[in-house]
């Protein structure tokens, strides 16, 4: 078996059915709410209920000023369960 020490957290997030997700959000820029501007964010997170996502838009909601026009969300796994096999003790991915 593998020791925990040599996996990364984003491998053993992937495992564990994270997947990378993308936010394109939009929002208007304090004291010219004309004016949209634009933020990514990426991190792995679960689908559909998006958890990391919707805990760091509701701080961008109780602590920044510039109100959210849209959030734009792109999610893909990265590894599936069929993809990956324990191998003498190692990880190979196909």
């Amino acid at each position: 078996m593998v020791s925990q020490n040599f996996v990364s957290k984003d491998f053993r997030e992937q495992l564990e059915g994270y997947g990378l997700t993308t936010a394109n959000i939009l929002y208007r820029r304090p004291g010219r709410l004309w004016l949209l501007q634009e933020y990514i964010w990426q991190k792995y997170d679960l689908f559909p209920k998006f958890p990391e996502l919707e805990k760091f838009l509701k701080f961008w909601r109780e602590k920044l000023e510039g109100p959210l026009h849209s959030v734009t969300v792109a999610h893909a796994r990265l590894i599936k369960p069929a993809e990956i096999r324990t191998i003498d003790g190692e990880f190979r991915l196909q």
